[in-house]
Parts: structure tokens; sequence; C-alpha cells
């Protein structure tokens, strides 16, 4: 009995190396309303999980949700990444100011 709880530290290792490729993204809860709430909701989880409270399937739930979150919130920081590109590549030029706006 004492080798699933020695083997739990090992089993969110197991899960990083394929968290690339989450199963169903959010299936354990609804998507983030905004980028901060999905912060607050993953500081939550680690809390709860540093806590050591939690059994073993509430662990691995919540290991799940936060690897479904991890991933929303890295697409959605390259969604915004890739908008900042397409603005700059319009709108951010070197200030050069035109005499002809500056007060007499």
């Amino acid at each position: 009995m004492a080798k699933p709880s020695s083997r739990a530290p090992g089993d969110p290792a197991a899960g990083a190396a394929g968290a690339g490729v989450p199963a169903a993204p959010l299936a354990q809860g609804s998507a983030p309303e905004s980028f901060e709430l999905a912060l607050g909701e993953l500081e939550k989880i680690v809390q709860r999980m540093e806590g050591g409270a939690l059994s073993l399937e509430q662990s691995l739930a919540d290991y799940r949700r936060g690897a479904a979150l991890i991933a929303w919130c890295r697409k959605s920081l390259s969604e915004v990444q890739q908008q900042v590109r397409i603005l700059e590549a319009d709108l951010l030029r070197p200030f050069e100011p035109d005499e002809a706006e500056e007060p007499r």
C-alpha cells in the first residue's frame, strides 16, 4: 500500500511529459471568462494541492484542471502577442515631433 502513495508525487511528472496534449482541455469546468480569472483559479489549485489534504483522486482532478487552465492561458497569451505584432507593424514608429504641431 505504501507503493501507490510513494508514486503519487511521480504521477504529475508523468502527466507533465504528456501535458502538451490535453485530451479534453477544460472538461472539468467551463472556460475561464478572463486571463486574470484563470490565474486566480490556478493559484487556488496550487494552494489546495500544497495543503496536502486532498485525496489522490482530488489531486489528480485538480492537476488536470490546472493543466487545462495553463494551456488556455498560453493560447490566450499567444493570441494577444499576435495582435500586438500586427499593431506594431503598422502603428509603432519612432516618435518624431512635427514642428508644425508645436505651440507658438
